[in-house]
């Protein structure tokens, strides 16, 4: 297998970046350009090509993994797995930069698209708060908890609390499961029903709770739960 300073310039994928332009390589190409050079008998292309077919070939699912994650492959070392964390890293930074800045709730899509570029490649368990005002516009988000891979513990009251301090008039609760598994869990549901009746018994509406399970998720609002 031919090193990339080996071939023909117009295949080489820094060459071709220049003269046509980043949006006509492909994922491995791209990071190949980050991590420079490759090993005796594999280019830059073969070990990034690797690396993303064992995720699926997703950019998603690279994100999740740590840096002694990806120097279990040949050729990579701890300098260019930071490099290929700190490039996901950067896309999932992207997204949400794409999210307006005075974004309005009108219904449970919305608040999977404004949570998602948070949750979908956490490796912990989170739980969010998403604060609305009367217009169901983004007041701002609060971090509830943070666990293991096994959950993290939410109080209600706390919830209820920052609700009241934020002044919202309504909330969403997101949180995710990094075992993948969309579906609710016991102590999810019992969540869901004391959150709905805490802030009911102030006045604040509880427009939804979203689980996301990587790119996937569960709503209690869209299943009819809430």
């Amino acid at each position: 297998m031919k090193a990339i300073k080996d071939w023909a310039p117009e295949d080489r994928p820094r060459e071709r970046l220049l003269a046509n332009g980043a949006d006509t390589l492909s994922k491995a190409e791209l990071l190949a350009i980050l991590i420079g050079s490759g090993v005796p008998g594999k280019s830059a292309v073969d070990i990034m090509r690797s690396i993303l077919a064992d995720y699926g070939d997703s950019l998603m699912s690279l994100g999740k993994a740590s840096v002694k994650d990806l120097m279990r492959y040949e050729g990579i070392g701890e300098a260019k797995a930071v490099t290929i964390v700190a490039a996901c890293q950067l896309a999932n930074q992207r997204l949400k930069e794409n999210l307006p800045k005075r974004m309005r709730i009108k219904d449970s899509t919305d608040a999977v698209n404004y949570f998602r570029p948070r949750m979908q490649d956490l490796t912990i368990e989170e739980c969010h708060l998403l604060l609305l005002d009367q217009g169901m516009g983004v007041k701002g988000s609060v971090l509830l908890s943070r666990g293991g891979i096994a959950g993290a513990s939410v109080d209600v009251r706390c919830l209820l609390k920052e609700a009241l301090l934020g002044q919202a008039v309504a909330v969403v609760l997101c949180h995710n499961h990094p075992s993948g598994r969309t579906k609710p869990s016991r102590e999810d549901d019992n969540l869901t029903k004391k959150a709905a009746e805490a802030c009911q018994t102030v006045g604040i509406r509880f427009v939804d709770h979203i689980i996301f399970a990587g790119d996937d998720y569960y709503s209690y609002q869209e299943n009819g739960k809430i």
